[in-house]
């Protein structure tokens, strides 16, 4: 073989060494590359599952998240987000504002003795009633039993007006209320309980999906939104436009619940009576064995004082 060949030879493999360093150096290049990459990655993917753990601890939930759920409101309902509840003869000349939150232990007593008479009236067109639900004991008191009652209470509604007025008699009555200490409306089992009670609520699949899906959690904030409208802050309440009218207390002495009950409807009557007149029909004051403020002939021997009165 020549010199010349031999030269060739050898500069051919200097090349192709050359090359490979070339090509080994451009691989060890592009590996760091990547590996640097990856770890930015992997950075950015560790920065991003904290932030996004960070970002999830902080959304709102349970009752805070309802005020940013979609909004549904029940049908029956009517005003901005659904909150003004008109009941009655739409032709009724006069509307009553009845303002109540259904932990509250004033309307389970005003429900129990005079509930029927309401109904009554609104059933007779002598006018019509508009409903403010309140949810202020669970803010004072703690849980939520205000708020989930009256959620349900906008199923039952969505069901008929007949059904909200019977549903929220149910959850007032002496059978189901609950002190107003205790959460027991905080839970949808509670809830479904009494709707047992209520014929147009009992075996309703849609009234118990609605209450345990929480359809109408976020129209219940809507109305607990109106606290305070028209300068109301406590419960019952009882408005004929912007005049508040006063419904007489029931003398504190010992009586029976029974004889608790018909005073207190009377002196419901009498304030009914005094700003909208006369019910068509009605007996004259005395006439039905009612004594207004000024009846009771002593609590029976261990029957708890419905007044209150130690």
């Amino acid at each position: 073989m020549s010199n010349r060949n031999n030269q060739a030879n050898k500069t051919a493999a200097r090349e192709r060494i050359r090359a490979e360093r070339d090509r080994q150096k451009k691989k060890e290049k592009l590996r760091r590359q990547l590996t640097a990459a990856g770890a930015v990655i992997g950075v950015l993917a560790v920065a991003g599952g904290i932030g996004y753990a960070v970002m999830k601890a902080n959304e709102p939930k349970g009752w805070e998240a309802a005020k940013e759920a979609k909004l549904v409101t029940p049908a029956h309902t009517q005003g901005k987000n659904g909150t003004e509840i008109l009941i009655g003869d739409k032709n009724a000349k006069q509307t009553l504002e009845v303002f109540e939150d259904v932990r509250c232990p004033s309307c389970a007593s005003f429900e129990q003795s005079s509930g029927k008479a309401l109904a009554k009236d609104i059933e007779d067109g002598r006018y019509r009633v508009r409903f403010t639900m309140y949810t202020f004991i669970d803010g004072m008191g703690g849980g939520e039993g205000s708020k989930n009652a009256l959620s349900a209470l906008g199923a039952a509604l969505n069901v008929g007006p007949e059904a909200f007025l019977k549903y929220k008699a149910a959850l007032y009555s002496a059978k189901h209320h609950p002190d107003e200490r205790e959460d027991v409306y905080g839970k949808d089992s509670a809830l479904l309980k009494v709707a047992a009670d209520v014929p147009e609520l009992k075996n309703d699949k849609a009234f118990a999906a609605a209450v345990k899906k929480g359809t109408y959690d976020r129209w219940a904030m809507e109305m607990t939104a109106l606290f305070g409208r028209k300068g109301v802050k406590g419960t019952p309440t009882f408005l004929h436009g912007d005049k508040k009218l006063t419904l007489p207390q029931v003398p504190r002495q010992q009586m029976t619940q029974a004889q608790y009950n018909q005073l207190a409807q009377a002196n419901f009557k009498k304030m009914i009576d005094k700003e909208f007149g006369p019910a068509k029909g009605s007996a004259e004051p005395g006439k039905d064995g009612s004594k207004g403020e000024d009846g009771g002939k002593g609590i029976r021997e261990g029957e708890k004082d419905p007044t209150g009165a130690n």
